[in-house]
């Protein structure tokens, strides 16, 4: 479920303050959740922004560092195999990492295999 936006969350606050609405009322009346109306009040009160938060996640596996050496190692080394480049990234960059989250990133990152090597996959290719 998407954060509901900044706009509702003000008119939230501003029903509870101007018009004198309770907190249940305003979560009946705007159809969100008693907890967050008392969230969204209590925000105000400590002078906090009411913009949504970053939603949560998983850290990726491989860090910026971790990508420009992955790239610098595929432009000199076309060739290798992911169990190589996995061996490298764990030497140089201590990172550890499976094959398949190897060739995920390396996909991600806009390279592909042909005829054995790693490429970067052109624009009117499928």
């Amino acid at each position: 479920m998407d954060a509901y936006s900044e706009d509702l969350r003000k008119k939230i606050v501003q029903a509870l303050r101007e018009r004198r609405m309770n907190k249940s009322e305003a979560a009946r009346a705007f159809g969100v959740s008693l907890s967050s109306v008392k969230r969204y009040a209590k925000a105000v009160r400590e002078g906090r922004s009411l913009s949504p938060g970053k939603a949560p996640g998983k850290r990726p596996k491989l860090d910026e560092k971790a990508r420009r050496l992955l790239e610098a190692d595929v432009q000199e080394r076309p060739f290798a195999k992911l169990s190589d480049r996995q061996e490298y990234l764990e030497r140089v960059a201590g990172v550890k990492v499976s094959e398949s989250t190897l060739s995920r990133a390396l996909r991600k990152m806009g390279f592909g295999r042909k005829k054995g090597r790693w490429v970067r996959a052109s624009k009117t290719s499928s």
